[in-house]
């Protein structure tokens, strides 16, 4: 009977046993555990990051072979550098021009008559011996705009003239109301400009007193002075009775 009883009891237990497993293991399965350890990417070995290295070390060294040791390798690159890199070409022209100030354009147009077509320095002298109030202002423009070119620009100072000057307006001219008689009262425009000018590479003062020179000296065809190797000419007259 006891017999009998043990071995029940051991079938029993048996079968029990499997289905508390299966039932344990369902309350505790989760499946994005199961989709991580599917899709997670295996570890790589040691072998293989090993060898990889060893693949990329020969071109490291290869991009580094030319990187410089020493200050003195340091300087033979920024040398070599230099050499290469091209000279700056002088630029053609120079634009420049003052701010806006209060100043009529028909009175600033006077002096930037004035100034055109001279050279810079001559400009700069007109300025400076100019009895206009804006004189001083447009002198300290053309003494900025002289040394921008020569400096920025790699242009000749010496040979430097106004080739252009003209006069625009202000975008804002002051409006005030002005009293006037009977109860009236007008708009007074208090208005401002400035002068704008382009600086170009040309002939200096001497050459051109040279040519002018030249010029009076061809016009003379007398046995005078200076003689020329310019055959004497003695027209007849239009008309002889």
């Amino acid at each position: 009977m006891h017999a009998l009883l043990g071995q029940s009891a051991r079938s029993g237990l048996s079968h029990v046993g499997p289905s508390l497993s299966y039932s344990s293991r369902r309350a505790y399965w989760n499946p994005m555990q199961w989709i991580q350890q599917k899709f997670a990417p295996a570890p790589k070995k040691a072998s293989e990051r090993m060898a990889k290295h060893q693949d990329a070390t020969p071109a490291q060294d290869e991009v580094f072979q030319g990187a410089p040791t020493s200050e003195e390798s340091v300087s033979e690159k920024i040398q070599q550098r230099q050499v290469l890199k091209r000279p700056k070409r002088p630029a053609h022209e120079h634009k420049y021009s003052t701010a806006n100030f209060k100043i009529s354009h028909r009175k600033l147009n006077m002096l930037g008559r004035q100034i055109s077509g001279k050279p810079i320095d001559h400009a700069i002298m007109q300025m400076e011996f100019s009895e206009k109030r804006a004189s001083s202002r447009i002198k300290s423009m053309l003494a900025t705009a002289k040394l921008h070119a020569s400096v920025y620009k790699k242009m000749d100072s010496s040979r430097l003239i106004v080739s252009e000057a003209w006069v625009t307006k202000g975008p804002k001219q002051l409006k005030r109301l002005e009293p006037r008689g009977r109860g009236k009262f007008g708009i007074r425009v208090h208005p401002d400009s400035r002068l704008n000018v382009i600086l170009r590479p040309g002939k200096t003062f001497e050459q051109v007193q040279e040519e002018k020179r030249k010029m009076r000296l061809k016009r003379i065809v007398s046995a005078g002075i200076v003689r020329e190797d310019v055959p004497l000419r003695n027209p007849a007259a239009v008309w002889q009775w």
